[in-house]
């Protein structure tokens, strides 16, 4: 694995670091968490500048739109979107981290020529319908049935958890489409147009004030035949690409983040007093910041080892289920580090004094879910255990 960045790879950093430079500043703040509207509207509006300037999913081919940019280049994107704080890719996540990427290597030429350009440029936003009530962590025990009629499935079951239902225009669904064979081998990934008559959505708010996820009940939905991707009772083998592609490269941007993150951790130790001492003047604290860099350090080389794999396979290994356990448990030390770093001020949902707390407690309270969405820690040491480590599958 050799990693280190050529001539050619330097002058695509520094082209992407002028135009950001300038593209970031002029964007402008979000909106408020709770207009979705807006939301929709700020984050596809960013989606589509950045395909304007040739710069949104630089790594898809350039038939729909991309640049068939090397996985060494997708990093240094990250790296530079990261450094600049430039606009998340927000409600645009999942068809852009792992809706899109799935159509693209198991999607008819179709689906592809219909969806791939709309969701690079940001005309088409996706949500998720994976989880349900009864099957998170046992993904494979989902009940939502899709029974053929003709050219079409009709669904009905509820999901939960649903991603940016609110302003998604499709999901990506899975259904159970043969309920008498073993569970993991009826499943079928379906391309679900959210206009549909019977699909209805309810959205549930979290502790950060925001109601990214919603329930989602689907009663008697027709859905075309031609919206499957993917054959008939293959979506189980569907979605772990999906699951690849979410567990692996979909954060890399997010991890970057974390870096800096860490940096605005350890510039606020050096403004709160305590007691007539800066909170930095603690050498447990620097001690437990210069651990945590270390961690982080090691999780960067963790993306580049499946940045190595891509580039010999097409798509994110196995190995991205210790990426993101890795990820989501730092980011729960890193906000409550954040926390203990404010004291009291932590608390406030608007800053104090100058200081971030309302990012450090929207970071601190979103970080509990991390270890929850994309696969619990507990699955995720479960697929490390068994089908990295070969050792003996639980009884």
């Amino acid at each position: 694995m050799d990693l280190r960045y050529s001539e050619e790879n330097e002058q695509f950093r520094s082209e992407l670091r002028r135009w950001l430079k300038d593209a970031v500043p002029a964007y402008g703040p979000p909106p408020p968490l709770d207009d979705w509207p807006a939301r929709r509207a700020y984050d596809t509006g960013w989606q589509r500048q950045l395909h304007e300037a040739g710069y949104a999913c630089i790594d898809w081919p350039r038939e729909y739109g991309g640049r068939d940019a090397s996985p060494i280049e997708q990093l240094i994107y990250f790296e530079e979107i990261g450094r600049a704080r430039a606009p998340y890719v927000g409600i645009n996540f999942v068809g852009v981290k792992h809706g899109g990427p799935t159509i693209i290597v198991e999607g008819t030429p179709e689906q592809k020529a219909a969806h791939i350009p709309r969701i690079l440029r940001g005309d088409e936003v996706w949500c998720q319908g994976f989880s349900e009530p009864g099957a998170g962590s046992d993904l494979a025990s989902l009940r939502t049935r899709a029974v053929r009629d003709g050219d079409h499935y009709v669904v009905t079951g509820q999901k939960i958890w649903t991603t940016y239902a609110q302003v998604a225009d499709y999901c990506e669904l899975l259904v159970r489409t043969d309920p008498n064979g073993p569970k993991h081998k009826g499943i079928s990934w379906l391309i679900l147009p959210m206009h549909l008559p019977g699909v209805e959505f309810r959205p549930l708010k979290t502790l950060v004030g925001e109601g990214e996820f919603s329930e989602l009940f689907l009663e008697d939905v027709r859905v075309p035949v031609e919206n499957r991707v993917g054959a008939e009772n293959d979506g189980w083998r569907v979605t772990n690409v999906t699951l690849r592609f979410e567990r692996g490269t979909a954060f890399a941007s997010a991890i970057y983040a974390q870096q800096e993150f860490l940096a605005d951790i350890a510039r606020a130790a050096q403004r709160v007093t305590r007691f007539d001492a800066r909170a930095w003047d603690d050498a447990a604290l620097r001690k437990e910041i210069g651990h945590l860099q270390a961690e982080l350090d090691a999780l960067w080389a963790l993306v580049k080892m499946g940045v190595s794999e891509i580039c010999k396979t097409g798509i994110p290994g196995i190995g991205g289920v210790a990426v993101k356990l890795l990820y989501s448990e730092l980011d729960q030390r890193l906000g409550d580090l954040a926390q203990r770093v404010l004291g009291r001020a932590g608390l406030s949902r608007d800053d104090i004094g100058g200081l971030p707390s309302k990012r450090f407690l929207a970071v601190a309270l979103k970080s509990v879910s991390l270890t929850i969405a994309a696969g619990t820690s507990q699955i995720q040491r479960n697929i490390i255990a068994e089908r990295i480590l070969g050792l003996p599958k639980e009884r």
